[in-house]
């Protein structure tokens, strides 16, 4: 495994004297949600059971370890689906598609398989049925997402996005009675409210989503990386950069109160100096990354005296979502064990 061979090759870290005793809080929840685990399990089954290669539209997952070990067993990761050759098997990712995506890959004759995470697929839907009520919609998100790419594809003419909360400003709508805000699943849900409270300031008939967007496993996780920040002179994240809630993470950790953050995709990342006089370490990571990852970090943390680890929970994860219609069967049309869900990690 390529994380296996990283750990073997980084440099230690050393054991260097601070004034008071080192310990590690790890946050609870981290780590893979829900929606994650179908999409990469999705994928998994797919080679299992067409064979390489399947063809993946973007990573499937925001987490360059999760795509690399993919690719190792026979995925191949395209931009667009006209890069996949006709009749062969293709993932969505679970950041969603646009309808526009799905029928391109209907011209040309691909067997598409739909690992959209179920909450995101629930963005859609309000989407579709707000514009079919005529509604203007802002969407909160950050342009170029592959989430917000799709959720805008299923309402085109209606959607505006809204990048920030200072954008809330300045946006125009044509009809201040019939508008209504949706947002992107993985963003900080501070900032999300910021945003939506200066738009209401703006347009007091602003209608809300009949559910939070922000997802179960986002919430989480920045609700417990706030508890652990106001204890921590550094804060590390794992997770990829282009990971929306794993950058979220970090800011979280320095809004509430760590000293340092940063984010990491591996342990040999970390680096000596961050350690300089710390003496509380906070840990957690983002909703696509895989618990070993954490577990490479927790050992060089240990090699640099930080021994003692207190799990910092603030709250229990037991959803999981059934996979995509098309693998809830093995070989033989038996209902296949990983049918519901996969690996979610407890932590």
């Amino acid at each position: 495994m390529p994380t296996r061979r990283r750990a073997a090759e980084r440099a230690r870290l050393e054991n260097r004297p601070v004034d008071g005793e080192k310990r590690v809080l790890l946050a609870a929840p981290r780590g893979y949600c829900a929606g994650v685990d179908r999409a990469v399990v999705a994928v998994e089954k797919a080679l299992e059971r067409y064979g390489a290669p399947v063809y993946v539209r973007k990573q499937i997952v925001h987490n360059i370890h999760v795509v690399t070990e993919l690719e190792q067993k026979g995925a191949i990761f395209v931009e667009e689906v006209d890069e996949v050759p006709e009749g062969a098997h293709v993932v969505f990712s679970a950041h969603g598609v646009s309808p526009a995506v799905v029928q391109g890959a209907a011209d040309r004759g691909l067997h598409a398989i739909d690992a959209t995470c179920p909450l995101v697929t629930k963005v859609h839907r309000e989407a579709v049925r707000f514009a079919r009520d005529d509604f203007e919609i802002l969407l909160i998100g950050h342009e170029g997402h592959e989430e917000v790419e799709g959720t805008a594809g299923h309402a085109p003419e209606r959607v505006t996005i809204v990048n920030s909360p200072d954008e809330a400003d300045t946006v125009v709508v044509k009809d201040p009675s019939k508008v209504v805000w949706l947002s992107q699943t993985t963003l900080s849900v501070d900032e999300t409210m910021e945003t939506v409270n200066r738009l209401r300031t703006r347009f007091p008939e602003l209608q809300n989503p009949p559910s939070d967007d922000i997802c179960y496993a986002t919430q989480n996780r920045q609700v417990a990386i706030k508890k652990v920040a106001k204890d921590a002179d550094l804060v590390i994240v794992v997770g990829s950069a282009n990971s929306s809630n794993s950058v979220r993470l970090v800011e979280v950790a320095l809004e509430y109160g760590a000293k340092a953050a940063y984010r990491v995709d591996y342990a040999d990342e970390v680096r000596q100096e961050w350690l300089d006089g710390v003496r509380t370490v906070g840990v957690t990571s983002g909703a696509s990354v895989p618990e070993v990852l954490v577990r490479e970090v927790l050992d060089a943390l240990d090699e640099a005296g930080y021994a003692d680890i207190e799990e910092v929970r603030t709250a229990e994860e037991d959803l999981m979502f059934s996979l995509p219609k098309e693998l809830r069967q093995d070989n033989s049309g038996k209902r296949d064990e990983r049918a519901l869900g996969g690996r979610v990690s407890r932590a």
